[in-house]
């Protein structure tokens, strides 16, 4: 994305950040709590061999309709931030919070699949005393705005199994905001990872007026450092609405075995991914400590299957550095003032410029497989390679098109840069970017560790899944064909490393690229 275009982004992003709906789509049988459920007959598949889906207790469990917020209220009518973006199972939450009213609650969601319902209510606090906290600071040359608030309420976490959670804020006044905490798997052995994109959050986090974007008076006054030590701005939580709630739907309706890590955990353990069977990246997921590259990188070449689920990710380069309340709570990223980085000249690894771009230029390409192009887009996804196993259950047809599924950021195969071979791309759809005739991929590459990495290329492919379809043109059809595709990596990448099952079959030169 060029810096140019960043205004009109953030309006896209806002108009993306309305009340996320239920994941449409065929039903999933249930069965008795830990019981295994024979999907080839919830599928359709007229008694072909499928995988099995287990349906877990959690499940099982009843769900909760009024998850979602109803009224956000003024801004400062209730707002605040976790002291962890994530925990493991029965370390505590601190919660940080700011009201106009005289008290609160808090009621945790986690997010998933519950026969129908999408998020489940774990743990509610009686009435909280509330009080308007201090003003925020700013701290000059970098505009980091930081919060040094006093502690309202510790959060409890014992007996809650590893997700995604929503912390609703609920103020007596009625006003509501989300604070987005993830509880992180104990081990990732055999499961299928879920990624949540803490440091892309907090990128474009505008709180306080500055985002790694913008400032008051535009990209010359934005922040080189952001900090998680404040409240995200809007609902609290809407890059986890737009671009990772529907897939983490999907994912649990699909009863896979599943893990849960923030960016954060990848990017400090280099053990974290140890025996998964897979890394979901998910729609948005754009900045990545080289470390976090790194390791994602070595797993890939130990047999754990990648797939990204959006476009533009991995693709800004920061570094996490500590604040009062932790070790991991600042994000910095200089990208075009990158000589202005303290690290430049010292150890340029870290330097915390694009990943393509000097002062060590280190395209993500070899590591997705397409790389980032350009923003903004909107175009039809055209399908090739239709005989691929990633279509198989879609009807699609050499040619066939989805409505708007490529936009509003893409990515393509740029032989320019280093490639693993054998790829075969999995769409070809032409764009046009900024005047000029362009094409945008889906891929699928096969590595010989044994690993299966697949890219949609498109950040609205997790988006499509089901309403809201934020009036783009997305058609109920287009749903279909993203859900289905998804499943069928979904369930592949679960089963262990892809390549042997499903080699990539490299068709650029039939492509002519």
């Amino acid at each position: 994305m060029t810096e140019s275009h960043h205004p009109t982004r953030r309006v896209f992003l806002g108009r993306a950040a309305g009340a996320a709906g239920a994941v449409t789509g065929g039903a999933l049988l249930t069965g008795a709590a830990g019981c295994s459920v024979d999907a080839s007959r919830a599928a359709g598949d007229q008694g072909k061999t499928a995988p099995r889906r287990i349906v877990t207790a959690e499940n099982s469990l009843p769900g909760d309709r009024h998850w979602a917020i109803k009224n956000l209220g003024a801004p400062d009518a209730i707002m605040g931030f976790a002291g962890q973006a994530g925990v493991l199972p029965g370390e505590p939450i601190q919660l940080y919070v700011s009201t106009t009213a005289r008290e609160f609650v808090v009621r945790a969601f986690r997010i998933g699949w519950y026969n129908g319902d999408t998020a489940r209510k774990v743990y509610e606090t009686g009435a909280v005393r509330g009080h308007r906290q201090r003003p925020s600071t700013r701290t000059p040359v970098t505009n980091t705005v930081q919060c040094d608030w006093g502690l309202s309420v510790t959060i409890p976490t014992d007996g809650w199994p590893p997700g995604s959670y929503l912390l609703r804020l609920d103020a007596q006044t009625g006003a509501q905001r989300y604070v987005p905490v993830t509880v992180r798997s104990p081990s990732t052995a055999g499961k299928v990872v879920i990624k949540n994109g803490v440091a892309t959050w907090q990128a474009y986090n505008t709180w306080g007026d500055y985002d790694l974007y913008l400032g008051p008076a535009g990209y010359a006054d934005r922040a080189l450092v952001v900090s998680l030590d404040r409240p995200y701005d809007k609902s609290g939580a809407y890059l986890f609405e737009v671009y990772e709630r529907k897939l983490i739907t999907l994912a649990e309706r699909m009863g896979l075995p599943l893990a849960y890590l923030t960016s954060t955990d990848i990017a400090t353990d280099p053990h974290v991914l140890d025996g998964a069977s897979a890394l979901i990246s998910p729609g948005h997921d754009e900045y990545w400590t080289p470390p976090e590259r790194a390791h994602v990188t070595a797993a890939r070449d130990a047999g754990v299957n990648l797939m990204f689920t959006g476009a533009n990710a991995c693709f800004r380069r920061i570094r996490l550095e500590p604040t009062k309340l932790g070790p991991y709570r600042l994000v910095v990223c200089y990208k075009t003032s990158y000589l202005e980085d303290p690290m430049y000249g010292k150890d340029n690894w870290l330097v915390t410029n694009d990943f393509p771009a000097p002062p060590d230029p280190d395209p993500e390409q070899s590591m997705i497989g397409i790389q980032y192009t350009g923003y903004p887009v909107v175009g039809d996804y055209v399908v090739t390679a239709p005989d691929s196993w990633v279509y198989k259950g879609t009807g699609a047809r050499d040619g066939t098109r989805y409505r708007a599924l490529v936009g509003i950021e893409f990515d393509s195969l740029d032989p320019a840069y280093p490639m693993v071979r054998p790829i075969e791309l999995l769409s070809h759809s032409p764009v046009l970017l900024n005047g000029v005739s362009m094409f945008s991929n889906s891929s699928y590459y096969t590595h010989p560790g044994g690993a299966g990495v697949f890219a949609v290329g498109t950040m609205r492919w997790v988006e499509s899944f089901g309403p809201p379809l934020y009036h783009w043109g997305i058609t109920p059809a287009c749903g279909a064909f993203t859900r289905k595709v998804t499943e069928n990596v979904l369930l592949a990448f679960a089963d262990g490393p892809a390549a042997a099952k499903h080699p990539a079959r490299d068709n650029l030169a039939a492509l002519h690229v």
